[in-house]
């Protein structure tokens, strides 16, 4: 290289400081491995720790009753309400915040994880534990007949026709409704019913919860939120070839 060239590739100050950082943070990182300091790895499961703070550890839900658990849910249930909150479907402070920098790919990967995962539910419900819900024989009778036989003459649909025989759900996008707080359930039914919470057209859940008046969501939700966890809370596997509304979430309903 000719003499005037070297002037022409000398680094300046800024350039040189930088070029030192890197050197300097590469030779400490190799010296941390090298001297057996934790390496935090990077892998899916690291990465969904940052959900654990309000689902709780492996997604299996906290004391609070207006975080649900989501270990085990099926995965396109999973998927279809992360995109719901980066796309405004769904209106969740946190969880936009959280998800509206991320690709498809990505969120379908964190779905895959939590959906693989089944921590044991707690021996008695609620789910989670809270003060229990004091209502009457006639109330948890009503929340009884809507969740397994509907209400024909309203044009209500029962739980289970869409939810599994069980209500732990279908895969690949149904969830379970047993094993979630009477507080969440409350909560979900009262946004469908303003319109604050949506799914892909047609959206199934808009139209039954304006089928039902305020009695009959604590009915139902007070009977769910009763309901024990059976031993196998897995979603059933053989998803549903036709339900009673249709679902744009849902593939087979299509």
């Amino acid at each position: 290289m000719l003499k005037s060239d070297t002037k022409k590739y000398r680094l300046g100050p800024a350039c040189a400081l930088a070029a030192f950082i890197l050197l300097w943070c590469a030779e400490t990182i190799g010296a941390a491995e090298a001297a057996g300091k934790p390496v935090v790895p990077d892998t899916i499961a690291q990465r969904a720790l940052a959900c654990s703070a309000c689902h709780g550890k492996e997604g299996r839900a906290t004391q609070d009753g207006f975080f649900p658990r989501i270990a085990g849910k099926p995965a396109g249930y999973l998927y279809n309400q992360l995109r719901n909150f980066r796309d405004g479907r769904r209106h969740n402070p946190m969880m936009a915040y959280m998800v509206t920098q991320l690709s498809d790919d990505y969120l379908k990967e964190l779905a895959d994880y939590f959906s693989g995962l089944h921590p044991p539910y707690p021996a008695h419900p609620p789910y989670p534990a809270q003060p229990p819900v004091t209502v009457s024989a006639a109330v948890l009778q009503r929340g009884r007949q809507l969740a397994i036989d509907g209400d024909a003459a309203r044009g209500i649909p029962a739980c289970s026709a869409c939810h599994g025989a069980t209500l732990t759900g279908v895969a690949p996008a149904v969830p379970g409704l047993v094993g979630l707080p009477r507080d969440y359930l409350n909560a979900q039914f009262g946004a469908w019913k303003n319109g604050s919470r949506q799914a892909a057209a047609p959206d199934c859940m808009a139209q039954l919860a304006a089928r039902l008046t305020v009695d009959d969501i604590s009915a139902a939700s007070s009977w769910l939120a009763a309901q024990p966890v059976p031993a196998d809370a897995a979603p059933q596997a053989t998803p549903m070839q036709r339900l009673p509304l249709q679902c744009g979430s849902v593939p087979a309903a299509r």
